[in-house]
């Protein structure tokens, strides 16, 4: 059940209007890694969720939080449009590669939205239920949405630093510091599966080693120029699984034989010395 309370969970105001930078925060609101995306994520990873108590509830904590995210973005990019004299417009046509963007504003905006926002992001491209990752495994769905988090805060610092008003400034600044939390909670939660025994790495870890060819689980093969890659952490020492030691080879060699497929059947591509089959027919047809 959810309840919605009026107020806002943080302030959600800028100092001046700027239907530019209400573009921009479309990206933070319906991009595939905008708060719509971590709401939808975390609300259906919870009703997914088949282990009751502390890790469902994390989700479902988290997912309602981002939907109030939800709400402050879309407040501020309908404040951001509110009032916005068509002088902004003209000042952001100024710039060449704004000006080639529909001099940076989004018409929808204004003609579909009537000065609200939408579910799209920068670019209007609509949100998708396909940005959402709910596969059941906990150890796998914190993982993502861990990267969820690191990508949204990149972002949400990109446009940070896009703007000098004040207002949006400190909603982002709120903003920045919940998915800095979200970030170490998910990794944070992969670390508890592990001490809970419910899950390790490979995911999924209930998946017999019999049923997998091991002589391979722990080999970075290098297919680079030059061996630099072999300096990493990952060429050398125990897996973080803690059930092997990786290892290096820097010039792999083709394990099986060359595939050599029988002739296509005449009857999908003629020859131009038979002029027969499917290509035949198809210029009988034309002419």
């Amino acid at each position: 059940m959810f309840f919605h309370y009026k107020g806002l969970q943080f302030e959600a105001k800028p100092d001046r209007p700027d239907p530019v930078l209400a573009k921009h925060l479309q990206e933070l609101l319906g991009g595939a890694f905008g708060e719509m995306t971590v709401a939808m994520q975390y609300l259906f990873q919870g009703w997914n969720c088949r282990v009751p108590g502390k890790y469902k509830d994390l989700i479902l904590d988290t997912a309602t939080e981002e939907l109030a995210h939800v709400e402050m973005i879309a407040t501020m990019i309908a404040r951001l449009l509110e009032g916005a004299p068509e002088a902004a417009y003209v000042e952001a046509a100024k710039d060449p590669m704004t000006a080639a963007i529909i001099a940076g504003t989004n018409p929808q905006h204004k003609i579909v939205n009537g000065l609200g926002p939408a579910l799209v992001d920068s670019s209007g491209e609509a949100w998708s239920g396909k940005y959402i990752v709910a596969s059941g495994n906990l150890y796998a769905d914190f993982a993502t949405n861990a990267a969820a988090e690191m990508q949204g805060r990149l972002q949400a610092a990109r446009v940070y630093n896009m703007t000098d008003d004040p207002g949006v400034r400190e909603m982002l600044k709120f903003n920045l510091a919940r998915d800095h939390m979200h970030q170490n909670q998910w990794l944070a939660a992969c670390e508890e599966l592990k001490s809970d025994g419910l899950e390790n790495l490979p995911v999924p870890s209930s998946f017999p080693d019999s049923d997998e060819n091991t002589d391979y689980a722990y080999t970075l093969f290098n297919f680079s120029e030059g061996s630099q890659s072999s300096e990493g952490r990952w060429a050398s020492g125990p897996t973080p699984d803690g059930k092997g030691t990786f290892t290096y080879v820097d010039n792999p060699q083709p394990m099986a034989a060359e595939p050599v497929l029988p002739p296509t059947p005449p009857t999908y591509y003629g020859t131009p010395s038979t002029g027969g089959g499917l290509v035949q027919k198809v210029k009988d047809i034309l002419t």
